[in-house]
């Protein structure tokens, strides 16, 4: 469904020197249906009026703060449609919250909260709102993760019986947060980031990646986190083993004190009848192997791909656009499947208040 004009997106965060705003803004605006007009960009009124600037909205729509820009929006003769929350986690509640009980529909930056309480606070306030909400877990609109999504679905691996997910990094092998390396500053601050450091940054996009393709569902958990930089005040390094609601077994690895590594994030999903292997480093080809027949390489570009593997990150925003239009035609629930919304952000809070849970008590917990 469409409308005769392009969607008003307002953005909190996304000002000078954010790593995912500006991610977001290409992402929405790419296929032309959504334009940012409003934004309150930085906590620092200048900073934020100098965002709106450079992104040519108009002077008086970059607020000095997101209160400020939700409370004039409500009453703009031509308000924003939809809130984008692109700020480090401790703020995604408050936000959400607020934006909803507005009326205005949220599309966040994962995960959904800090922590797992205010995600089933923030659960309660979607339902509550009835608006469409969705979480950009960004891998979830990758062409190949879609059509693995569809493999599984389809039932070609057979029975699933084990799967292996690895987040690895290296760029926090040193304390760069006490140089004041902005991006390390806030997420090795609980208060900003909440309790989960490497495992709620990168630890969770793995969890939701085994989650959102197998289509199954963690039952247990048992985790190891350490802070291997020393005074650091979050886990850097995560290592898990799971079981699934269909007996699988899984193993988590997610680090960001490998040294040498990149954004090493790959999964790999057995099934009684053949494999997958897909790598975030290597996005455009999907491996099958098969317990019977030859290996198969699947490419982005191949016209074998089932519809829903023509995506991309942008498509993330194309789906939240659709919902839109569709929730704005009376359209109840309009978020499709393949777009990560409330429930994924529990879910994943909860792997990571379940993981940091597990690794105290050094044993497995139920998830």
């Amino acid at each position: 469904m469409t409308l005769e004009r392009k969607l008003r997106m307002g953005m909190v965060g996304g000002g000078p020197g954010a790593f995912i705003g500006p991610v977001h803004r290409i992402a929405a605006e790419l296929d032309g249906r959504i334009e940012l007009v409003a934004g309150a960009f930085s906590q620092s009124p200048e900073k934020s009026r100098a965002a709106g600037e450079s992104f040519k909205i108009a002077p008086d729509r970059a607020y000095a703060s997101w209160q400020e820009m939700i409370e004039i929006e409500y009453r703009q003769p031509d308000p924003i449609d939809f809130v984008a929350i692109v700020t480090p986690n401790h703020l995604h509640l408050p936000v959400a919250e607020a934006a909803l009980k507005a009326g205005f529909p949220v599309m966040s930056d994962k995960p959904a909260t800090a922590t797992y309480a205010e995600a089933l606070v923030l659960e309660n306030a979607v339902a509550a709102s009835r608006l469409p909400y969705g979480l950009t877990h960004t891998y979830a609109g990758y062409p190949l993760v879609r059509e693995a999504r569809e493999i599984c679905e389809s039932g070609e691996l057979g029975a699933i019986r084990k799967i292996a997910v690895e987040y690895l990094q290296g760029w926090l092998s040193r304390p760069i947060e006490a140089a004041g390396q902005k991006q390390a500053e806030w997420r090795s601050d609980p208060a900003r980031n909440g309790p989960g450091g490497c495992s709620g940054d990168i630890g969770v996009h793995a969890f939701h990646l085994v989650e959102y393709v197998t289509g199954l569902q963690a039952t247990e958990i048992n985790a190891t986190l350490l802070s291997a930089v020393p005074g650091r005040r979050v886990d850097d390094d995560c290592s898990a083993f799971l079981r699934f609601n269909n007996g699988a077994t899984g193993s988590l690895l997610a680090s960001q004190i490998a040294a040498g590594e990149g954004n090493g994030l790959r999964l790999r999903v057995y099934g009684e009848a053949g494999s997958l292997d897909w790598k975030q480093e290597d996005p455009n080809r999907l491996r099958l192997k098969w317990l019977d027949g030859p290996e198969e390489i699947r490419h982005a570009s191949g016209s074998y791909l089932g519809d829903s593997a023509r995506a991309a990150f942008a498509v993330l925003y194309r789906e939240f656009a659709d919902a839109l239009a569709a929730w704005k035609a009376g359209q109840p629930d309009p978020l499709p499947p393949t777009l990560p919304g409330i429930t994924a952000g529990v879910r994943g809070m909860r792997f990571i208040e379940r993981a940091i849970e597990s690794s105290r008590r050094k044993s497995w917990i139920e998830f």
